[in-house]
């Protein structure tokens, strides 16, 4: 019985830890997972992983996925991760973790489930994992095909969902020190509901600028980051929207594909990495690998 899955990462319009309310929007950064679930042979470990550190993540998304698709109780799975995205950078990485293993798994046993059922599961996983605070549905959704998508995480529930314009790409600026995990910082940010809730309505209108740009001031405020002039920069070479992804450290500059390599040179020489990654345009399993 085995399975394998493609999903991506994403970049945030909306954090949706101040209101329960997340945006979110797929990038061609892909993960891959390959499962194979043993339906009870004694003397298996209950969990093998290959290709990445075993973590609570994967162990609840391989949990929750066997309790959800295979109906014996004594099942073992093993697990082959192969991902592109720079960790606890804001890029997702988490969520398309927990999509790619529950999708997979779901293969493994035959089963064919739709976006927002695998999307609740990884939500399900990543809280109990601990890496989430809301669970993430609007990320965990956006791993898993193209476009805009705006989710009440608490709801599990879908509010708005839009093309992005086949002329966009997206300029990633992504300094070296990760962010902490977001349960850590569910008081702070739950200060800034007002602003957060401004945000979450712009994105539920699908003014994906104004909702970025405000998204990313209560962001920075809570964590501290100085990008306001940068972001400036951005604007005047031809970004559309830029702002913090999740909890940073990166930014992400929305502009038009043949606008990205100005926008580019206008971010600091320092050793931050950069790259330039198309947005998903279909299934994510059909996006390019860049």
């Amino acid at each position: 019985m085995k399975g394998h899955a493609r999903t991506t990462g994403a970049i945030s319009v909306v954090n949706a830890l101040p209101t329960g309310i997340g945006c979110a929007v797929g990038i061609a950064l892909p993960v891959e997972a390959s499962v194979e679930i043993d339906p009870g042979r004694p003397g298996l470990p209950t969990l093998a992983v290959d290709g990445a550190e075993r973590s609570p993540l994967i162990e609840e998304s391989v949990s929750v996925g066997l309790s959800t698709f295979v109906s014996r109780p004594d099942a073992r799975a093993s697990v082959s991760v192969r991902s592109s995205i720079p960790i606890a950078r804001g890029l997702k990485s988490s969520s398309a973790v927990g999509t790619a293993i529950i999708l997979a798994l779901a293969r493994a046993a035959g089963q064919d489930p739709g976006p927002l059922d695998v999307g609740r599961l990884a939500a399900e996983a990543g809280r109990k994992a601990g890496v989430s605070a809301t669970g993430a549905l609007d990320d965990a959704l956006a791993s898993l095909g193209s476009g805009f998508v705006v989710t009440d995480n608490a709801r599990g529930a879908v509010l708005h969902r839009a093309a992005v314009d086949p002329d966009w790409g997206v300029l990633l600026y992504i300094p070296s020190a990760p962010h902490p995990p977001s349960p850590s910082l569910r008081d702070a940010f739950a200060r800034e509901t007002p602003a957060g809730t401004a945000a979450a309505s712009a994105a539920v209108r699908g003014e994906w600028a104004l909702a970025m740009r405000l998204n990313t001031e209560l962001v920075e405020r809570v964590m501290g980051y100085s990008y306001a002039s940068l972001r400036g920069r951005l604007r005047d070479e031809g970004a559309v929207a830029s702002g913090v992804s999740g909890l940073g450290p990166t930014l992400a500059a929305i502009g038009p594909i043949a606008r990205l390599p100005a926008i580019e040179r206008a971010l600091p020489a320092d050793d931050a990495q950069r790259m330039v990654i198309p947005f998903v345009r279909g299934p994510t399993e059909e996006a390019p690998t860049p």
